[in-house]
């Protein structure tokens, strides 16, 4: 595996399952499940972008 996508694979995870606890676990929209909510959804951006860019020599 190259690089990139053994560093994007980690973030997609631990992002998916940020977010997935974030929704089941949400009662009340506060300032901390947004807050949450937006560091999940940067996490699944930049493990996308790293895994999507991981071949063929592609870059953003």
């Amino acid at each position: 595996m190259e690089t990139k996508t053994l560093a994007g694979l980690p973030l997609l995870v631990v992002a998916a399952a940020l977010l997935l606890w974030t929704t089941l676990t949400m009662t009340t929209v506060g300032p901390m499940t947004l807050g949450v909510g937006a560091v999940a959804a940067v996490g699944l951006a930049a493990g996308s972008l790293l895994v999507g860019t991981a071949g063929d020599g592609r870059s953003v």
